[in-house]
């Protein structure tokens, strides 16, 4: 339908989606609306940008980083949310509307993708993943397997992502004592299980946990190198000692409660009513991460963005990771239990020259054996039985 060259089209498409990105990155953690003020501007100084500042890409490269009013060099972050979003949406481009015609799958997988960058920046710098982002994830899964005619591939996928999550989060806390599993990621997985169905969340998890590994191995690693001895500042101990005092892991109660209120996608209908958090004691209060002085440690890693990347992947790469399982499952079937005495029937798939014979004893070992007649003979393989001969 579409010549080779047209993927550039979805590096555009993209490019441009992830400059709203950017948008939805800055404001949706910090309570703000995403139409008012309707036009973007500086995170500094605040001035509202003009047209040559909202060039995809290239407002970027021509400003040198930099706000043209105040001169406060702007967060990489801005560039980088729009090439990546770009890049992933002309590699679908390219996969599912020129190398194979899928313009439905094309469609959905690139706004999940868009989601899923949106979360990876959100989670990475401010270590939460808004509601907002989560119902969104699942209703585009949703949709899409409605639209496909296969409901209850999002049935079962989201359920399975849920369950694998909560699981994690649940015997985590039981076995450590700790907190071992935040619940944005467990509504994340939801909705990514939803699109990507439940055999796809194998992989998904797969590529999540090696990634975090190797990440959080370097980040240990780069901890110790520039940890250097610094004398201790007074009360520094003892208020260090207050913060391990005061942490306190969730309680089994409420990790079971909450469980069953992400079960039933509450939570996506608590975003327009707040007032059903008190169905389960809590009372939801608008707070801006801004004024939030929690400061991680390096050794501190989300794990929402190596599970974003992991369906990133796993939707960008479908093919080749499918044919894998497949593969895979095939190598390592169990083989085929042969039949314990000779089958009394066969079929003849092509003329062979067969010297054609029929015995009179098969347990006391071949008996007699003659030729039979070629009028015999045809009978037998026009009936396959071995009874006619």
């Amino acid at each position: 339908m579409f010549p080779s060259w047209s993927w550039i089209f979805g590096l555009l498409f993209g490019a441009t989606i992830g400059s709203f990105l950017n948008v939805v990155i800055y404001r949706l953690p910090r309570g703000l609306s995403l139409s008012n003020p309707k036009n973007s501007f500086c995170p500094n100084c605040k001035h509202q940008l003009g047209v040559p500042d909202l060039f995809p890409l290239l407002s970027y490269l021509v400003s040198g980083g930099k706000c043209r009013y105040c001169k406060i060099p702007v967060a990489s972050r801005y560039f980088w949310v729009e090439l990546l979003n770009g890049a992933l949406w002309s590699i679908i481009f390219y996969e599912y509307m020129i190398v194979q015609f899928e313009p439905l799958k094309a469609v959905f997988y690139c706004l999940m993708c868009a989601a899923l960058v949106a979360v990876i920046f959100i989670d990475w710098e401010l270590y939460i993943i808004p509601d907002e982002l989560n119902a969104t994830l699942l209703v585009i899964g949703v949709a899409y397997q409605v639209w496909n005619h296969t409901p209850m591939v999002a049935l079962i996928g989201a359920l399975a992502g849920w369950g694998i999550l909560w699981g994690i989060a649940f015997f985590g806390r039981l076995a450590f004592r700790k907190d071992a599993m935040g619940h944005g990621d467990i509504k994340m997985m939801r909705g990514v299980g939803s699109l990507i169905g439940p055999a796809m969340l194998v992989p998904n998890m797969a590529i999540a946990v090696v990634s975090g590994l190797v990440v959080g191995l370097i980040g240990i690693a780069v901890a110790k190198g520039k940890a250097t001895p610094e004398p201790a500042s007074p009360g520094a101990e003892e208020a260090n000692s207050e913060s391990e005092e005061d942490y306190a892991p969730e309680s089994i109660g409420s990790l079971l409660i909450h469980g069953l209120w992400y079960l039933a996608c509450l939570d996506i209908f608590a975003i327009y009513f707040p007032k059903m958090y008190k169905w389960i004691g809590e009372e939801q209060l608008e707070q801006n991460v801004d004024d939030d002085d929690w400061v991680p440690s390096m050794t501190t890693i989300p794990f929402g963005p190596y599970l974003a990347m992991g369906a990133i992947l796993c939707m960008v790469f479908a093919s080749p990771i499918e044919k894998g399982i497949t593969t895979y499952m095939q190598n390592f079937a169990p083989p085929k239990s042969g039949a314990s005495r000779p089958s009394h029937r066969f079929a003849v798939t092509e003329a062979k020259r067969i010297n054609w014979c029929a015995t009179s004893d098969f347990e006391g070992g071949l008996g007699a054996c003659r030729v039979l007649p070629s009028e015999s003979r045809s009978r037998v393989r026009v009936e396959n039985d071995w009874s006619v001969a």
